[in-house]
């Protein structure tokens, strides 16, 4: 998580000067808090139509340092490719074939960084059938009863005994949107879209932090059976 304070953007690990940045990461970070500040402008009253785009996330893994070691090398790092709506991350530019149990494969899977602490993998129901692996739906880092998959990457691979999952349906929002539109963290409210094809998701996990920016995150099963396109609007029922 992050925010700009002055010529500096905080971590939770500490503050980091800009000019310790690498350009891509300064490039990232220009973007991500420009569209931060740009939804902090908006007032959010409670008759507001309570309105979040949504961000449709495609097949993609989370690693560890360890895990993009044995992959891409020992010391490898992340290569930013493009800015993600939430700040500090970002899709790199590395990628990694991933293989289920009955040897069905899916070709460049896109890493997502930064790293993390726990690899994790995160796939569609679609994508799912085509590995022959059943994908329960779960919060991201809850791995409990979830299936394995092997990833492959040009210097090595990593067998993942478990964290292969649907991630739920969640928005992401800063505290001062939550408290004006009535919800707080953790809570489950539903989300509509009123296009040709409009549906009503349940099940939507509210995510509150500090720093975030206003975004429903939605797979693309969900995705497609809307005809969802990444910037749609949809509307928050509490």
């Amino acid at each position: 998580m992050t925010e700009r304070t002055g010529d500096q953007i905080f971590h939770e690990d500490g503050i980091v000067p800009d000019g310790a940045l690498s350009a891509d990461e300064r490039i990232i970070r220009l973007v991500t808090n420009r569209v931060l500040e740009e939804f902090q402008r908006q007032s959010a009253p409670h008759n507001s139509p309570k309105l979040v785009p949504v961000g449709i996330s495609a097949r993609h893994c989370h690693l560890t340092q360890e895990a993009l070691d044995i992959l891409y090398g020992p010391g490898s790092e992340l290569h930013p490719y493009r800015p993600l709506r939430q700040p500090g991350n970002y899709a790199a530019k590395e990628m990694v074939t991933i293989i289920g149990p009955r040897m069905r494969a899916i070709e460049n899977v896109r890493v997502l960084g930064p790293l993390r602490t726990y690899c994790q993998v995160e796939l569609s129901r679609t994508d799912g059938f085509a590995l022959g692996i059943e994908l329960p739906p779960r919060d991201s880092g809850y791995h409990e009863n979830t299936p394995g998959i092997t990833l492959v990457g040009p210097r090595g691979t990593v067998t993942l005994e478990h964290g292969v999952i649907r991630a739920g349906r969640h928005i992401h929002m800063p505290p001062h949107i939550a408290e004006a539109w009535g919800v707080r963290d953790r809570q489950i409210v539903s989300a509509e879209f009123e296009g040709e094809k409009g549906v009503i998701f349940h099940n939507v996990l509210v995510r509150v932090a500090k720093g975030l920016v206003p975004e429903l995150h939605l797979d693309t099963d969900d995705a497609n059976a809307a005809d969802l396109e990444n910037g749609d609007m949809l509307r928050i029922i509490v």
